[in-house]
């Protein structure tokens, strides 16, 4: 308690010096290789009152959180199965408390195949799908390529399947007219899903992604799993974030004070939901602990992409270079890609560039290339950094596994603390070393060391130390980072470790629904053909 109650003192403290109008601020960047702290100081003329009391309420639940946490880890789990092994014993994966990723379960299909029922608010054509529809095509094709019967209740206006002539053939569509507000009309939806469970086989599972089956609904049924990709607690630190960076003439935005009621209201319906997917580390540690759900209801599967699509291939990648005219002697290429768009950090990204540029030696050569991915008001003002700047717009998955073979590092400057970025996941299995925000998901699962990456607090000063650091370690260490990553990728983030692992804990949840009657417990790890 010593040490909690000297946790409380500092925001306090801060919170009381914060009240000075023009009060000079710092912000500290830490590097991650190097751990040397560097403090940053500029001046601010916001008055911080109002905020003060959300902070101290913030930090006294993380404090509490961080202090109670049990001594065990996912970096101790592997010790765990080897005692299991030793000891001839199975484990039950509903309270495997790390990510199911971590198991390997038989590519063979299994004994038993199920018939799924998805609920997702729209339906994505393949290259254009923002990361929640991405998941839930790349998972659910996965499925019914093993060969599950899986029926998507989505919505009319995006259920053209587009390029996806595989989905098309391997799902089952039950598209609604959108509500007014165009999302999901769940009265529709639930009413097809009732008359299609009444006749015929009844449906065994039912996969939620986000809220595409509300809470309400929810309620009662044993066999429903939902699958979550941001929760609110998360956006808090995403709101302080944005709410410290925003200019002294842009006035605060209501949602700040209004995010702590979201956490509350999602902590009170949550439970509702049977079962819980976290798709990081970081978010099964927050709905068991933050948001109470029982841990055997909380279960961890980290997102996985196309390891058939994204890999390493060099020679595509010197095409690609040569295409959007990258000289063949740059000793740098780094890649940003996604919305470029302000949440996403694009107005820090464009000030650390404009720094480094005009400050490190090796960018003011010209040496180093920055290659831009995607669309957005940001693309223009990248433009203006001058010709080692150069921004190739929205690409298709095929091209866009060329752009990661492109490059020596891709960097993600996010400010939304939501979920688990599908583009670091691609750039990783392609071989390529990331770089990202410090937030709990990122530093979590993904680049959860400085063998795979670099990590930057949300601040110019730390993002443009991240890219002078970059640039010092050249093009030998990124490559050896960059193997690093996708050895971690392979093992973790395929879109096929990713499905077996839904697959098994489908079937152990249909095995445990009433009026169920199977021969093999799929809860039990390991099973014979595993």
């Amino acid at each position: 308690m010593e040490a909690l109650g000297t946790n409380l003192i500092t925001p306090l403290r801060t919170c009381q010096l914060l009240r000075i109008k023009s009060l000079p601020s710092s912000v500290t960047s830490f590097d991650f290789e190097s751990g040397m702290k560097r403090a940053h100081c500029g001046s601010n003329s916001i008055t911080f009152r109002r905020l003060c009391p959300f902070l101290l309420a913030i930090t006294i639940l993380s404090s509490f959180i961080f202090w109670s946490r049990p001594a065990s880890t996912p970096c101790n789990i592997d010790a765990a199965f080897a005692a299991a092994a030793e000891q001839n014993r199975s484990l039950d994966i509903l309270a495997f408390s790390s990510a199911l990723n971590q198991l390997s379960f038989s590519v063979r299909p299994p004994p038993r195949l199920l018939k799924i029922a998805l609920f997702v608010k729209r339906w994505p054509q393949r290259n254009r799908a923002g990361g929640l529809e991405r998941h839930a095509l790349t998972l659910h094709l996965a499925l019914a390529r093993r060969g599950h019967e899986v029926h998507v209740f989505t919505t009319k206006s995006n259920a053209t399947l587009g390029d996806s002539a595989a989905a098309a053939s391997a799902l089952i569509f039950h598209p609604t007219d959108p509500s007014p507000a165009g999302f999901l009309n769940q009265a529709l939806a639930w009413e097809q899903f009732r008359i299609h469970n009444a006749t015929g086989r009844p449906f065994e599972v039912i996969h939620s992604e986000s809220v595409g089956v509300l809470h309400g609904r929810a309620r009662g049924l044993r066999n429903l799993a939902a699958s979550w990709h941001g929760i609110a607690y998360e956006t808090i630190h995403s709101d302080v974030v944005q709410d410290l960076l925003r200019g002294s003439s842009e006035p605060r935005s209501p949602i700040v004070a209004e995010r702590l009621s979201k956490v509350i209201e999602e902590v009170k319906f949550f439970p509702r939901y049977a079962h819980h997917v976290a798709t990081s580390d970081h978010v099964g540690d927050v709905l068991k602990r933050v948001y109470m759900i029982p841990e055997g209801r909380v279960h961890i599967i980290v997102n996985g992409v196309d390891e058939s699509v994204f890999g390493p291939d060099p020679k595509s990648g010197v095409e690609f270079k040569a295409k959007v005219g990258v000289p063949s002697g740059a000793k740098l290429v780094i890649g940003i890609a996604g919305r470029l768009v302000k949440d996403k950090g694009h107005p820090l990204m464009f000030e650390a560039l404009k720094k480094a540029f005009e400050e490190e030696e090796t960018f003011r050569k010209g040496d180093v290339f920055v290659l831009v991915a995607g669309d957005g008001p940001w693309g223009d003002r990248y433009r203006e950094l001058g010709r080692s700047v150069i921004v190739v717009g929205p690409l298709e998955q095929s091209e866009l596994a060329k752009f990661y073979n492109s490059l020596d590092v891709y960097m993600n400057p996010t400010l939304r603390a939501q979920g688990l970025d599908h583009t670091f996941i691609e750039a990783m299995i392609s071989g390529v070393a990331a770089a990202g925000t410090r937030f709990a998901s990122i530093t979590g699962s993904l680049i959860v060391g400085p063998e795979v990456g670099y990590t930057f607090l949300p601040t110019v000063e730390s993002l443009t130390a991240c890219l002078f650091r970059i640039a010092a370690d050249g093009k030998e260490v990124l490559a050896r980072k960059g193997e690093a990553a996708r050895n971690r990728a392979l093992r973790l983030h395929t879109a096929t470790k990713m499905s077996l692992a839904y697959e098994r804990l489908f079937l152990c949840i249909a095995k445990r629904a009433p009026a169920v009657k199977d021969d093999d417990d799929y809860c039990e790890y390991p099973l014979p053909w595993d």
